[in-house]
């Protein structure tokens, strides 16, 4: 069986990952005054975007998800024929339409696919499971890398669908911005309210930097640090000690808002790649995705792991 991998574009795991795998990204549009970029996951690209001079008005950006009718022709046009099985990885679906999306044009996919894939030689069943990952970014891509594991060593379906929303509840995302008022104005443009001007104003006064933990469909702050590379210091020390202690999936992935080497430079970096290297853990390291530096601000940082348990306090 031929089983494929889909997902949106804020989904952050490096190049080499979506290339072994062969995952399909769903792109996202970016439009920023008159210009307009397609986020793609090319990190490259986002490179490019972060050093132009159009990413400084990202505040009042507009982005768009793949709509309900374009996600029904890429799989009627492409994705029904290449694959007999499909999993749709979306960002939570409290942040972004993408989810709803896909599962309202899998009800059209799954209506009409019959005639496309006979036309190319398929008469067997096409099947489509399109899961909210209840993640964002780099944290999205724990449950992708689990996914296109279990794929390439031939599990089927209901084997990989079991394992996924089993790990999905204990995927943890911990999330440090640079800039909170940056983040607030663009949580409001986008009708989120989860950060007020009070608590934006007095952290950007004293350089408070909340850590977000994200788990389960929810976000929220667990811990609030006086600077930005001592709350990165934390986060990755956090990490480090529960990579010692086991993971579920062999995997932490973390992307930065801006080029890898600043993250690298990071106080407590070194530590946490240690402890990977040390504990059999893979640790994929990836620029955020333009979308998200768009909603975030530049220079944040993102760590995803599966583990049971406590959060960081």
């Amino acid at each position: 069986m031929r089983i494929g991998l889909v997902v949106d574009a804020t989904c952050d795991v490096p190049a080499e990952v979506f290339e072994r795998y062969g995952i399909v990204v769903l792109p996202i549009s970016i439009k920023i005054g008159s210009t307009t970029f397609a986020d793609t996951r090319s990190e490259d690209a986002t490179l490019a975007f972060l050093e132009s001079d159009v990413a400084e008005g990202g505040i009042d950006a507009e982005t768009a998800s793949f709509s309900v009718d374009q996600i029904r022709d890429l799989f009627l046009q492409k994705l029904v024929i290449d694959f007999d099985y499909v999993f749709c990885l979306t960002v939570m679906r409290s942040r972004s339409p993408v989810y709803d999306n896909a599962n309202q044009a899998s009800f059209a996919i799954l209506n009409e696919y019959k005639p496309v894939r006979q036309a190319a030689g398929h008469n067997t069943p096409f099947a489509l499971r399109v899961v909210d990952t209840q993640n964002v970014l780099a944290a999205q891509g724990v449950s992708l890398l689990e996914a296109a594991r279990m794929i390439a060593a031939g599990d089927q379906p209901p084997k990989i669908r079991a394992r996924i929303e089993q790990l999905i509840p204990n995927v943890h995302g911990y999330l440090v911005v640079r800039d909170l008022q940056y983040m607030r104005s663009r949580t409001r443009k986008r009708g989120d309210s989860s950060v007020s001007l009070f608590s934006a104003s007095v952290g950007t006064m004293l350089d408070i930097k909340p850590i977000l933990h994200g788990c389960a469909g929810n976000t929220e702050p667990v811990a609030k640090v006086r600077g930005f590379d001592a709350a990165a210091r934390k986060l990755f020390l956090h990490t480090a000690q529960r990579v010692k202690e086991g993971l579920l999936t062999p995997d932490v992935c973390m992307s930065y808002g801006g080029p890898l080497e600043e993250m690298r430079a990071l106080p407590g970096y070194e530590s946490l790649r240690s402890a990977c290297a040390e504990n059999s853990v893979n640790l994929y390291e990836s620029v955020m995705s333009m979308t998200g530096m768009v909603n975030l601000g530049k220079g944040c940082l993102i760590i995803g792991f599966a583990a049971e348990g406590q959060t960081l306090s």
